[in-house]
């Protein structure tokens, strides 16, 4: 068998991905058809902040990891940044879960710190209830002092959750749907989400409503002068198309590389020049550069105060130190660079201007409709469940 038998075939965007980049090619702009408007109260105001997380994060399916950051079986993550104690494992069988981090007997923390670990079973550390990585039940102490107790009604409370595409998702309640989801995990497939690694993995604080950092990656019409001393030159400026998939939107921004003669069907090529943002509701931004991708899961404290985890992913694992050089310039410049010192910094600074009360209202210009977009969705679920 040659080589050329050996290589997997290359991968193929889908149309609605393809739409946007033959959007772009013809020179066709996502564009508001005039100034639009969001009241600065929808940032300062904690009451409204409340209102959100009973609607959006109390209630709807959402991020929580890649799976690359489960990689293997055997794995298990506590994770307590969305207000709940949650444990996200990786059973023997390869399949992940979320439960609540709590021991069936007492109530005890079942697995401490914020790190992965890899066990075969997970031990209660007050009186050693055992339980497999799927949440049964596996032993306990003296069993006989639990007369008529059967251990298939003692496992782990799961929740809802789903793997699509090389992410994670869970729901805090049940009912959760989660069809678009899987219908976003067919986008990441093209870029090959769930056979990449994790390089890195980093959480920020920012000091700023969780909305504001969402609204700097629904725009374009910042990268070139927010951005002009580190990714801004390889972008053109504004040259953008976008869309909806349920209540999450798509857009797609045109990179300086001519885009004649490219074959857009081939998703490496396109990839060059077409940068593509995928923007998650309530709060999850996925940006797949060139040759890796970020995952930003925010997960907001209060209304002026939001953790930001950045995941890197990479084809694959560095095998030389060249390689490892190349992907830590890149963590170095996305994360450092590009998302904390300009983004997230952004929305500190605009946190603090809207604070004051001098603006009633955030101007939006025809480049800025994202934002406007988002805004409404999330108004509409603010409705129905309120």
């Amino acid at each position: 068998m040659n080589e050329a038998d050996t290589k997997s075939p290359p991968l193929r965007p889908t149309e609605g991905q393809l739409a946007l980049a033959r959007a772009i090619e013809r020179g066709e702009q996502r564009e508001t058809s005039g100034i639009t408007h969001v009241p600065a109260n929808v940032y300062t105001d904690p009451a409204h902040w409340t209102r959100e997380k009973s609607a959006l994060f109390d209630r709807l399916p959402q991020v929580l990891c890649p799976s690359a950051v489960l990689p293997e079986a055997g794995m298990a993550l506590p994770h307590d940044a969305t207000g709940r104690p949650l444990l996200i494992t990786r059973d023997a069988d390869g399949v992940a879960h979320v439960f609540l981090n709590v021991c069936r007997h007492r109530g005890t923390r079942l697995v401490e710190g914020e790190d992965v670990q890899c066990a075969k079973r997970l031990v209660c550390p007050y009186h050693a209830w055992t339980y497999k990585l799927d949440g049964k039940l596996l032993a306990l102490p003296r069993p006989e002092t639990f007369p008529g107790m059967d251990k298939d009604d003692m496992g782990l409370v799961e929740l809802p959750s789903c793997e699509a595409g090389g992410l994670i998702w869970f729901a805090p309640v049940e009912g959760a749907d989660f069809t678009h989801a899987r219908e976003l995990g067919e986008d990441m497939a093209t870029f090959g989400m769930a056979d990449h690694v994790l390089f890195r993995r980093k959480t920020h604080t920012v000091k700023g409503n969780w909305k504001l950092i969402m609204d700097a990656f629904l725009e374009s019409y910042h990268v070139t002068r927010l951005h002009s001393q580190t990714i801004g030159p390889f972008f053109k400026d504004g040259v953008t198309s976008g869309d909806q998939i349920g209540p999450h939107q798509r857009s797609a921004v045109g990179r300086l590389e001519d885009m004649e003669g490219v074959d857009l069907t081939d998703m490496a090529a396109l990839r060059r020049v077409v940068t593509y943002a995928y923007q998650l509701l309530p709060a999850t931004v996925i940006i797949p550069s060139p040759d890796y991708l970020n995952v930003m899961v925010l997960m907001p404290q209060g209304h002026d105060l939001t953790m930001v985890e950045d995941f890197m992913l990479i084809p694959e694992a560095p095998a030389t130190d060249k390689a490892r050089d190349h992907w830590e310039r890149s963590w170095a410049l996305l994360d450092g660079g590009v998302f904390a010192s300009e983004d997230f910094r952004a929305a500190e600074l605009g946190q603090q201007g809207l604070s004051t009360g001098a603006i009633p209202e955030l101007t939006l210009g025809t480049l800025e409709g994202g934002i406007r977009r988002f805004h409404e969705v999330i108004e509409e679920t603010l409705r129905e469940v309120n």
